[in-house]
């Protein structure tokens, strides 16, 4: 055998395992592609719950969320809940994903710049809400935020109880903050701060915020005020633009207003 022909045959083989090679890695990297759309999508599922205060230890999440929340498409523009026949073309609440849907030239919008306190530059227009319904009221309503901290874009939900205006929780499922810092959003204790505060003042008028420091609870206002992250400023403020935003007209405003208006609750 020449030379030329041992070089040909080790070539064919060394192409032969890296063809191989290429095959597998791309049918794992698809396989696992798969696994981890449904583990982020089972987390997002789980940070509802959390919000809504319901169970997710030792059961299972989608289960309790198919039997406990309802799941309702709102028309940010003017604050009404569409039926399945309104949804805009193509739109599935059950894949819906807040960074399509503000991508899309036909369910996202730009934010205009001198509003746009929360630095994404565009939002979904059609958002999914969560309700959780008992004896036939809305017992909370759950809500996904986001907006930009310090280092990231942040994702949650914030919950608010019958009455729309106490917080009953809030969570986050996809950040990038600085651990320790900026990541104490993932806090227990700090996330338990949240509940029992009011997002609105007795005059309706947007009333929560997280402040810079620790709360003065011996300050009326405390009622209305969230702890800041030491050590993050700039986390702390954009959280505190994040609530302003989404809870104002630019984003549930006139949702709430109409669930006010159409749903009797208690004070």
């Amino acid at each position: 055998m020449s030379s030329n022909d041992a070089t040909q045959k080790i070539l064919i083989v060394a192409l032969g395992v890296c063809l191989v090679c290429s095959v597998l890695v791309a049918t794992a990297a698809v396989s696992l592609r798969a696994r981890q759309e449904r583990n982020k999508e089972l987390d997002k599922v789980k940070n509802i719950l959390q919000a809504g205060d319901l169970p997710t230890r030792g059961v299972d999440v989608l289960e309790v969320f198919r039997e406990q929340v309802r799941t309702v498409v709102v028309d940010l523009e003017n604050g009404e809940s569409l039926t399945p026949e309104q949804y805009p073309k193509g739109f599935n609440p059950e894949t819906f994903q807040i960074k399509e849907a503000a991508d899309s030239r036909v369910w996202g919008r730009a934010i205009p710049a001198e509003k746009d306190i929360i630095h994404v530059q565009r939002m979904p227009r059609y958002m999914t809400v969560y309700e959780i319904i008992h004896d036939g009221r809305i017992v909370k309503l759950i809500l996904p935020i986001y907006g930009k901290g310090l280092w990231s874009t942040l994702y949650g939900f914030i919950a608010l109880g019958e009455n729309l205006s106490t917080v009953k929780g809030i969570t986050f499922y996809e950040h990038g903050e600085t651990p320790g810092l900026g990541g104490e959003v993932d806090n227990p204790g700090w996330k338990a701060s949240w509940k029992g505060k009011e997002a609105f003042a007795a005059d309706g008028r947007l009333a929560l915020e997280v402040i810079k420091g620790k709360v003065d609870t011996r300050e009326p206002g405390a009622v209305h005020q969230i702890d800041g992250l030491s050590g993050s400023t700039l986390t702390t403020r954009g959280l505190d633009a994040i609530i302003k935003f989404w809870l104002s007209e630019a984003g549930y405003g006139r949702f709430l207003n109409s669930l006010k208006e159409r749903v009797p609750h208690e004070g």
